[in-house]
């Protein structure tokens, strides 16, 4: 069972005052990594008695860690962030149910899921904590940036940034799914249908997909001035009607980015290159990149 599943099972098993001492330790974690038992009841509201009564039973639910040093700490893990973003969700009446898997990776879980209304949407839980600090701080440059930071609190960033770029490309008309809501290090966006590029071994027409692609990226670099600065034939979704939906935008930065222009090529040689090698299309690197550029137009 994975994470999330494992925490939409729990979450219904919590009261109002477990979720209490769950914000008290989350907040503490700002300041500790491992927030002493002694600060919790302060944080929570709750009185030492009921705090007392309430980490054992966070425990053996696995929201919580327990550490033993010099003085007895606790930090959530994965399942129990989840079940505070989950609450959240769930209380900003935009989720009522969760459905199956979409997909597990490496840094991310996506699953389907109801709004009260019965919308079917996409539920997506960064895990950063799933790759090494160290990676993840030579890859992403607002978690370099700082000196001390938790897997908590980067898969968090990388939420707020994913959603932001959402909110900035989805008005303007570029295909990506439409960001509905985001906390801590959940994000609710329209559903996802269809397939990583990745996964077909056939297209009908490829020239035309690879288009689209580069028609997408062009329309976020000229009209928003965003770059996916990620992209790849991973976070490339084709629907079943051979439409696409560029995902995963964690990464993005603006036009004015000292690395832009590497980065803007970056995501079009990986495209590009991987449409050749694949679907043995005629679109070369240089051609497309003046054609996402502006200068123009596309083969």
């Amino acid at each position: 069972m994975s994470t999330a599943e494992t925490a939409v099972k729990t979450f219904r098993k919590l009261q109002p005052q477990d979720f209490r001492v769950l914000l008290a330790i989350e907040l503490g974690m700002s300041r500790h990594q491992h927030v002493p038992e002694d600060t919790i009841p302060k944080l929570a509201n709750l009185t030492q008695q009921e705090v007392t009564y309430r980490l054992p039973r966070l425990r053996k639910l696995r929201l919580i860690r327990i550490w033993k040093g010099p003085y007895i700490g606790y930090q959530l893990n994965q399942v129990g962030y989840d079940c505070l973003a989950i609450n959240a969700l769930v209380k900003a009446n935009t989720l009522e149910a969760f459905g199956k898997s979409l997909g597990v990776g490496k840094e991310a879980d996506v699953y389907d899921a109801l709004t009260p209304s019965n919308q079917r949407v996409a539920v997506k839980f960064h895990r950063l904590g799933r790759t090494s600090f160290r990676q993840t701080r030579r890859k992403r440059t607002y978690v370099a940036e700082r000196q001390h930071i938790s897997w908590l609190y980067q898969s968090r960033l990388a939420a707020q940034k994913e959603f932001e770029a959402l909110k900035l490309v989805h008005p303007q008309g570029i295909s990506v799914p439409k960001p509905i809501q985001q906390n801590r290090h959940a994000i609710v966006m329209s559903m996802i249908e269809g397939a990583e590029l990745t996964n077909y071994a056939q297209i009908s027409e490829p020239q035309n997909i690879l288009n689209e692609i580069l028609f997408n990226v062009r329309k976020a670099y000229l009209e928003v001035g965003v770059i996916h600065a990620d992209l790849s034939e991973f976070n490339i979704i084709v629907k079943p009607d051979e439409h696409i939906l560029i995902i995963d935008w964690p990464q993005y930065v603006k036009r004015d980015h000292p690395n832009a222009d590497q980065l803007l090529k970056r995501d079009v040689r990986n495209v590009v290159h991987f449409f050749r090698r694949k679907f043995d299309t005629k679109t070369r690197l240089k051609e497309a990149l003046t054609y996402v550029k502006g200068v123009s137009s596309a083969s």
